[in-house]
C-alpha cells in the first residue's frame, strides 16, 4: 500500500493540466453497451475506477482498449451478468443496469454496498425502470431485472440523485416512445453523458434542467468523442495555489461548471481569473474564512467541501461548512485537527477557526476527497506530512504527485 510523503511550505507556481472527468467518463463507458458500432473515446483519465470498469465492460462483452488515455470499444456478444467481484470494488457498476435492459430484455447486477460517506441506495434507478416496464428480483445480493422492451414513461425522482438520472437516461435511449424524467439531476457529467448520446443518435432535450426528454430510437451508432475536463481536479488546484500562497495556471479548467467553487474562493480573497488556456489562480493576503453550505449543481458540490476546509484552516476568522448531501463526510477533519486546525464538528456542521499554520503530521486518508484535503493540508504545514491510504486519491486524480512536483511541491509516493 502507497502513501504519499510531503514537505510542506513551498508556494507552487506554474501550469497545471486538468485530467479528463472520471465521474463523467464512467456513465459514458457504460453507455457504450447500447452501441452498435465502434466507439473512440478521448481525454479519458488513467485512474483506478476506469481500469474497474473497463474490466467490467469486457466481461460485458464490450471489447476495448486503453492507450495514453484513449480507450476504443466494440460490442461484440454482450452478456447481462456483472458479478460481484468487480461491482463490489466500485458503486459506479451500478450504471450498466439501464443499458443492458435497453439492449438485452434483461441484466443480473450486483448490489452494490455502502461506502465510507453515506449509504446511496439505488431505489430511485429501479422505481424508474420499473415504470418503464421492468420487473426485478433480489436474490443472493443480485438484482435480476427482465422486461420484454422498455417503454417510455413520464418519471418524477423522488430526490435528483446523479446515478439514478444518468441510468435511467441510458435506458430511455433505446426505450420505445417518449420519456420524460422530471427532478433531475442537473451535474455536468449528466450533460456530458447527453451530448455524448446525442452524438450516437440518441433524440434528448432539457439536459442541464430538471426536466429531460428522452425520444427512444432503436439503435444507435458508434463515434469519437472527447470526455469532459475534470471540474472536481480543477477546483481542487485552485485551492492548491491559494493554499500554498502560489499562482497556478489551471489549464482546462471548466469554468462555468465551477462556478459556486470560484465564487466562494474569491469570497476568501483568491483573485481567480479566466484565461483562454482555463483559470489564472493566486493567493489572497490575507484569506478569509466563508460560510458553505453544500447543494446539488449549481450549489456548492459535495466534492469539494473537504478541499475548501483545508483552506479555511487558515483563513482569518471563522467559517460554518454545513454538509447537506451525505451524512457522514466529516472525517476528514478529525486529521486536519491533528495537524493543527481548530475544527469543531455538531451533526452535519463543522465550526472551523482560522489559525496561523498547520504542522505536518502522518494522516489517514478515509476516502477520495478527504485524501485530496489531506494533500493540500499537508502542501501548506510545516514539516513533513505523510498521507496514508492514498488509493482512495488513486481512483479519482490522475497522477497528483506528478503533477503537484511539477510546479514546486515536494512530494514523493512511498511504500507504507
Amino acid at each position: 500500500m502507497d502513501k504519499l510523503v510531503i514537505e510542506g511550505g513551498i508556494p507552487l507556481k506554474g501550469v497545471i493540466p486538468v485530467s479528463g472527468s472520471k465521474n463523467a467518463a464512467l456513465p459514458i463507458l457504460f453507455a457504450s453497451i447500447l452501441l452498435d458500432g465502434k466507439t473512440t473515446f478521448t481525454n479519458v483519465p488513467d485512474l483506478r475506477d476506469i481500469h474497474t470498469t473497463l474490466k467490467l465492460l469486457n466481461m460485458l462483452g464490450c471489447s476495448c482498449q486503453f492507450e495514453d488515455g484513449t480507450v476504443t470499444m466494440q460490442p461484440t456478444q454482450l452478456n447481462p451478468e456483472a458479478s460481484y467481484d468487480l461491482v463490489r470494488t466500485m458503486r459506479a457498476s451500478i450504471l450498466c443496469l439501464g443499458p443492458l435492459l435497453a439492449r438485452l430484455g434483461e441484466a443480473k447486477v450486483a448490489l452494490p454496498g455502502g461506502c465510507a460517506i453515506g449509504s446511496r441506495p439505488v431505489d430511485q434507478h429501479l422505481k424508474g425502470l420499473e415504470k418503464m416496464g421492468a420487473v426485478f428480483d433480489l436474490n443472493e445480493g443480485y438484482i435480476i431485472g427482465r422486461c420484454t422492451k422498455l417503454t417510455g414513461a413520464h418519471i418524477t425522482l423522488d430526490m435528483p440523485t446523479v446515478g439514478g438520472t444518468e441510468n435511467l437516461l441510458m435506458a430511455a435511449a433505446l426505450a420505445e416512445g417518449e420519456t420524460q424524467l422530471e427532478n433531475v439531476a442537473r451535474e455536468p457529467e449528466i450533460v456530458d453523458l447527453a451530448n455524448f448520446l446525442i452524438a450516437c443518435g440518441a433524440k434528448i432535450t432539457g439536459h442541464g434542467t430538471s426536466t429531460i426528454r428522452i425520444t427512444g430510437v432503436s439503435s444507435l451508432s458508434g463515434t469519437t468523442y472527447a470526455i469532459m475536463p475534470d471540474r472536481i481536479e480543477a477546483g481542487t488546484f485552485l485551492v492548491a495555489a491559494g493554499i500554498t500562497g502560489g499562482e497556478l495556471l489551471v489549464q482546462n479548467c471548466p469554468w462555468k461548471e465551477l462556478d459556486a467553487v470560484i465564487i466562494k474562493l474569491r469570497e476568501m480573497g483568491m483573485d481567480i481569473q479566466q484565461t483562454s488556456e482555463g483559470a489564472l489562480a493566486k493567493a489572497g493576503e490575507p484569506l478569509r474564512g466563508v460560510d458553505i453550505k453544500t447543494r446539488p449543481f449549481p450549489g456548492f458540490p459535495t466534492d469539494m467541501q473537504a478541499q475548501l476546509m483545508s483552506l479555511a484552516c487558515l483563513a482569518q476568522g471563522p467559517s460554518i461548512f454545513e454538509e447537506s448531501i451525505f451524512e457522514n463526510r466529516f472525517m476528514h477533519a478529525l486529521e486536519l485537527i491533528r495537524m493543527g486546525a481548530n475544527i469543531r464538528l455538531s451533526g452535519r456542521t463543522a465550526h472551523i477557526q482560522g489559525v496561523k499554520s498547520l504542522i505536518g503530521a502522518p494522516v489517514m486518508a478515509s476516502d477520495l476527497r478527504a485524501s485530496a484535503s489531506l494533500v493540500l493540508a499537508g502542501l501548506a504545514a510545516r514539516g513533513t506530512t505523510h498521507v496514508l491510504r492514498i488509493y482512495h486519491l488513486d481512483r479519482g486524480y490522475e497522477y497528483i504527485e506528478k503533477k503537484l512536483g511539477l510546479v514546486g511541491a515536494r512530494i514523493r509516493r512511498e511504500k507504507e
